[in-house]
């Protein structure tokens, strides 16, 4: 009898284990909601930008320039979660327009630091009026407080999860 019970216990536990929790119900599914978001935000944001003759990539470049004049292409495709030829792209069409310049030559090695024109200056505050604009709708059923918690929160999950995938 002893073993017949520890053979059941064990075939118990094996089963509970190889039992893997799904996703469930999408609705409350947090990571579908995330990317609901994702997709009203980007939606919205390629509206406010379109007339400006800006995309989502190149707003990111640019914004990201403003904040951090001098960024290598590797370090703004990075930081705008592109590739570095979506980013050599956009760094390329936004040359061509005038609102960023980049050396001919490596001042040292081979990283060509960018940095914004005047008139890349001036398109950036205009898009970035625009898309905090986006950003203010997006939020505006929130409390300053839940919105200071909601991005706490968000940015506490972003830092974790980067953390695992780099281990």
């Amino acid at each position: 009898m002893p073993l017949y019970v520890n053979v059941l216990t064990l075939s118990i536990c094996q089963t509970a284990d190889m039992e893997q929790e799904t996703v469930g119900d999408l609705e409350l599914s947090v990571g579908y909601v995330l990317k609901q978001v994702h997709a009203s935000l980007r939606a919205a944001m390629d509206e406010v930008l379109r007339p400006l003759d800006l995309t989502v990539p190149q707003y990111a470049c640019l914004e990201l320039l403003g904040q951090h004049p001098g960024l290598s292409n590797s370090e703004l495709a990075r930081r705008a979660f592109v590739t570095r030829q979506s980013m050599n792209l956009v760094v390329q069409r936004l040359q061509e327009r005038g609102l960023l310049t980049r050396p001919e030559r490596a001042p040292h090695g081979r990283v060509l630091p960018t940095e914004l024109t005047e008139d890349g200056q001036a398109v950036l505050r205009e898009a970035s009026v625009t898309v905090r604009a986006v950003e203010k709708e997006l939020l505006s059923p929130l409390s300053r407080q839940q919105q200071r918690r909601l991005h706490e929160d968000l940015t506490a999950c972003a830092t974790v999860f980067a953390a695992s995938r780099q281990a």
